[in-house]
């Protein structure tokens, strides 16, 4: 087959005579919507020549589809990079062209016609300010012909009937990463495959923790060390190579391909923001497993606030007190060591007070979760993203010592945090694009096994057409995520990029595993099909490491500054 997708009839038809160059010529018209759509909401916030937050937060329709919008674009861009990356080497093939045309034609008729924020949130280009005459790019040759006929029922059931003759392949679609990546990708698809999905839905529906034995075994691995300096302890792999970890663990669950995220937030906030002896300390320990840190941020009252958060912190001669609460703490009861944002400032009311600490704990048992003088917790009992618990944390008088203050200076403390928000949201869209896949893996199966009215469900085209556009919307998250990895790797600022991957990759999660337990029907809705648990599962990724209003807010904010 010619790479250019110009082989009807192994196609079947469905491929676009002239594709990548068709793709192409689409990209222009995009951004120049985009840059008009940049100017149109701008104009709606500014005041006296700068951008106002508080109109920002009036007109969050304009402001938020904005976010969305430039995040369709980028996805489009990073798509077609992709594609010709995979045409260059030879490797695109039939599933990849369907996938490929099939995310152009069904993203550039969503800028059209209108994006889908939410279930029931669409914006559309006139709330951001635009009129017909400024649409008219969308209007060209190229735009118009994927948008007529580049996600059409025949793109998607052939792309099914690919899907079904590469079931147990890795992947639908290459995935044009390098060859390291790749192997990387295998050895812990196999870990998750023969250790972690046999039992994922067992712990999910006894609410268990995790097994210490599990979280040894990837340990022995390098999990908790992957992106620390060798010279520190860790092996010194790019954060693409997180990525690929993340996906495949939270493929088997999404509990265990979330173990590392709160390695990776303290290993980076003590990279970023530690002194030497704090880098020799720690981060051997994290990277071996020896100690296993938690993030203690959120309060009851702030949410996603946290400039605001008022837990303080006292000097007590060389020492501190931390008093205060805490709440939604990932892991909270097994870990050694956590990562604490507290007011050293009492007269601040802002980010400018506060101050991070490594605020070292014992960890607790069953029966006594939190043994540690000054400090106390309870469970919060939630419906997925379950195996590390979550838990509300009192603090009274509790004692860190001084020289576990990050960095050895107050009121750094939201500046050290920030520094940690791209890995952690490039590590999140990472996690989504792993419980997606396996969404589409169970959806994929049930298709195949179900029959109804002679037929298994996967011949009704509204089925087939459910799985193809599950796979397309996968690659383009997974395109987007490799983006926003590889700009950190190459020390380029990210945090648009990252933000992008992250708002994306959580609603195409839920996407999936909203469409895979519908394949299922009834029995979707039955606590015993794992498709339940992926639902629950995947609800959480709209909110942590950023809500998506939240999310886009700080995109938009970015396009307009």
């Amino acid at each position: 087959m010619a790479h250019d997708g110009t082989d009807p009839k192994g196609a079947r038809g469905a491929i676009l005579p002239d594709l990548l160059a068709l793709t192409a010529a689409a990209i222009a018209p995009a951004e120049t919507i985009l840059t008009t759509a940049r100017a149109r909401v701008r104009a709606m916030v500014e005041r006296d020549g700068r951008v106002s937050n508080a109109l920002v937060d009036a007109q969050q329709t304009a402001t938020h589809g904005l976010a969305w919008l430039a995040t369709y674009v980028e996805s489009l861009r990073q798509m077609q990079k992709w594609a010709e990356r995979l045409s260059a080497d030879g490797s695109f093939g039939e599933t990849e062209q369907l996938l490929h045309q099939i995310a152009f034609g069904e993203y550039l008729w969503q800028m059209r016609g209108g994006i889908q924020m939410s279930q029931n949130e669409i914006v559309r280009l006139h709330d951001l300010g635009l009129d017909a005459q400024d649409e008219s790019p969308l209007t060209t040759d190229a735009v118009e012909t994927l948008c007529r006929h580049g996600n059409s029922q025949a793109a998607r059931s052939r792309l099914a009937e690919l899907m079904v003759e590469q079931q147990g392949t890795t992947m639908f679609g290459a995935s044009g990463l390098d060859e390291e990546l790749e192997m990387i990708r295998d050895q812990f698809r196999r870990y998750a495959v023969d250790k972690v999905e046999p039992h994922a839905h067992d712990w999910h529906l006894k609410d268990e923790l995790i097994p210490m034995e599990i979280i040894g075994e990837l340990a022995e691995m390098g999990v908790f060390g992957l992106t620390i300096p060798e010279n520190l302890g860790g092996f010194g792999l790019s954060k693409a190579s997180m990525v690929v970890v993340s996906e495949e663990l939270s493929r088997g669950y999404i509990g265990v391909g979330s173990l590392a995220t709160r390695s990776e937030i303290a290993a980076e906030l003590i990279l970023c923001g530690g002194t030497d002896d704090q880098k020799s300390h720690w981060l051997p320990r994290i990277a071996s497993g020896e100690i296993l840190p938690t993030a203690v941020f959120t309060e009851p009252n702030t949410g996603s606030d946290l400039a605001s958060l008022r837990t303080r912190a006292v000097k007590d001669g060389d020492d501190y007190k931390i008093t205060g609460n805490k709440t939604w703490i990932t892991h909270a009861a097994r870990t050694h060591v956590m990562t604490v944002l507290a007011r050293t400032d009492p007269d601040s009311t802002d980010h400018r007070g506060l101050s991070m600490f490594l605020a070292e704990k014992t960890p607790g048992t069953d029966t006594d979760p939190f043994p540690t003088p000054g400090m106390t917790g309870g469970e919060i009992e939630v419906l997925g993203y379950r195996g590390m618990k979550e838990y509300e944390l009192g603090f009274d008088n509790f004692h860190v010592k001084g020289e576990n203050l990050l960095g050895g200076e107050e009121g750094k403390g939201f500046k050290q945090l920030m520094q940690t928000f791209e890995s952690a949201r490039i590590q999140t869209a990472a996690r989504a694009i792993g419980v997606a896949q396996s969404a589409l893996d169970v959806g994929l199966q049930y298709a195949l096994d179900r029959k109804a009215f002679g037929d298994a469900l996967i011949a009704f085209p509204r089925v087939s057409g459910k799985l193809a556009m599950m796979a397309a919307e996968i690659m383009v998250a997974r395109q987007l995520t490799y983006f926003s990895a590889f700009e950190k790797d190459n020390d380029r600022r990210c945090d648009l990029e990252a933000g992008m991957a992250k708002l994306l990759g959580a609603r195409v999660a839920w996407a999936c595993a909203d469409n895979a337990l519908q394949i299922h029907g009834g029995n979707g809705f039955a606590l015993e099909y794992a498709v339940s648990r992926l639902l629950c599962d995947a609800r959480i990724l709209n909110i942590f490491e950023g809500a998506a209003e939240i999310q886009a807010k700080v995109i938009a904010r970015r396009l307009l500054d």
